[in-house]
């Protein structure tokens, strides 16, 4: 049974602090150091991006993966001693970017090969290096092969010969759907590309179907999420009845939040930190990230609304673009932290040029700049069409920052709408998918926010919740231990 002492390997395409994307970096950044409290031995393989800083990160390079085909370097995640594999070609990683050219914004033109390449070099290492292994981990479709070629190619190996797999959806939206001459350069046997099989999607080639009908288990970042991608297509973007076809359905798992990290107790980064029992440090984060930012210090005494998000359809920006003109009439101030859709950048600039003072929008990512406006926050907005588990809403409550988030996924299960009666709730909800619903439940929060000793109530609800990988980390080592089990018979 796979349990403390257990050989687990997690394939994926990021992984803070060496390439971050979205959420699922951070997952691979601190779900591995909690397993390891828990006894397991994990590795992490990603590939080797040209953007990875490899001496800063003291990665040293593997001499016997020297054949052209693929190299192999390695280091250790900080704060743990959990090996960390890059694995990669200059050809398909080298250049700038990790999944779209940073040029144009869209998908590499040999983003098919550029995963092949990454899924079918990890096999090859983790059988001539890596020794048994009891579950391979693989996380979205990067890594939505591996299951198959455990069983196509690999099974027979001695590395292999007990292997259990746990494939885990991060977003339903990004499946690796690819043309179906494509199952020519896999490996795998085209004679099993046929209609309706475990590889076909629709006349193409779908990762993300094969890691969900091959893989032992399945699992999501979270419960909501899990029974959202079995309901319909508005969640399971066509693949809602492979998964809730599975014999055992998607389990949902929570991400967590490291709290190492995310703490305005410790933060480093912080103008002033700050607790539940004294929030005096809040006040003095606004205050620098006003002037840091340039707003008009006269509204310093009136809310601040903030985002920090992928610019995207999946995050509510029609909704922000379709409001923001009329939230900036009112008397507060609004600062955004993001990229993306370059002509949904263009018109969100040209709404918060109109409003100089109040409002800014930065481009881009950079994470000290996102824990200030985390600190220095009154509301921060996650209007998301979807979300499979969303970590900005924790990482808020954290900071004191009330959330006002569409009740969907990983938003319905972390936050819970405020009731004055009871002064149980941690923010602010809405669910149809529209303008006026969102803009209701911004109105609401500003109400509330006038009312001193109710806000401090909502923030100090949110500010003692309980989001620790911990407790994440022992429903994954749950799935392992089941996985593993049935591998023995």
């Amino acid at each position: 049974m796979a349990s403390a002492g257990a050989r687990i390997v997690m394939l994926a395409g990021e992984c803070v602090p060496f390439a971050k994307v979205g959420g699922l970096a951070d997952v691979l950044g601190a779900l591995p150091r909690e397993l390891e409290k828990l006894g397991y031995h994990v590795t992490i393989i990603i590939p080797k991006y040209g953007s990875i800083d490899l001496e800063r990160f003291g990665f040293q390079r593997l001499s016997e993966f020297d054949s052209g085909s693929f190299e192999v370097y390695r280091s250790t995640l900080p704060g743990s001693s959990v090996p960390v594999f890059l694995v990669g070609n200059d050809h398909y990683f080298g250049r700038r970017g990790i999944y779209t050219d940073p040029e144009t914004g869209w998908d590499f033109p040999d983003q098919a090969d550029r995963w092949i390449h990454f899924q079918r070099s990890a096999m090859d290492f983790i059988s001539a290096s890596l020794g048994p292994v009891d579950v391979l981990h693989c996380h979205d479709h990067q890594a939505g092969l591996v299951p198959a070629y455990l069983e196509r190619l690999y099974r027979s190996h001695p590395a292999f010969t007990s292997t259990g797999t746990v494939f885990t959806i991060h977003n339903m939206g990004y499946q690796g759907v690819f043309p179906g001459d494509t199952m020519s350069r896999t490996g795998f046997n085209t004679a099993e590309f046929f209609p309706l099989s475990p590889f076909e999607f629709y006349g193409m080639l779908n990762f993300m179907k094969v890691g969900a009908v091959f893989a032992d288990s399945v699992t999501t970042v979270s419960e909501t999420y899990a029974w959202e991608i079995q309901q319909g297509p508005e969640f399971g973007y066509g693949l809602e009845g492979v998964v809730r076809s599975r014999v055992e359905p998607p389990i949902g798992i929570l991400n967590g939040i490291d709290y190492g990290v995310w703490n305005p107790a410790t933060d480093p980064t912080l103008f002033a930190n700050y607790s539940v029992a004294d929030l005096t440090g809040k006040r003095i984060n606004k205050e620098g990230l006003f002037r840091d930012l340039g707003l008009d210090l006269s509204r310093i005494d009136r809310p601040l609304l903030t985002m920090i998000s992928r610019i995207d359809v999946q995050k509510g920006f029609d909704l922000v673009v379709a409001i923001l003109d009329d939230l900036l009439s009112q008397e507060i101030s609004f600062v955004l932290l993001g990229s993306g859709n370059k002509e949904t950048e263009r018109q969100l600039a040209s709404v918060i040029d109109g409003h100089p003072g109040k409002a800014v929008f930065t481009s881009g990512y950079d994470d000290r700049l996102a824990h200030r406006i985390e600190a220095a926050a009154d509301i921060f907005l996650m209007p998301s069409k979807y979300e499979p588990c969303g970590l900005n809403q924790m990482y808020s409550m954290r900071y004191g920052a009330v959330p006002v988030v569409r009740a969907t996924g990983g938003l319905a299960d972390t936050v819970r709408e405020f009731n004055a009666e009871t002064r149980e709730g941690t923010g602010f909800r809405f669910l149809p998918y529209d303008s006026f619903h969102f803009s209701e439940a911004i109105a609401r929060a500003l109400r509330y926010w006038e009312n001193a000793e109710q806000w401090r109530c909502i923030v100090s609800n949110g500010m003692q919740l309980d989001f620790s990988w911990a407790r994440s980390a022992t429903r994954y080592a749950e799935v392992y231990q089941s996985v593993q089990k049935r591998r023995q018979f």
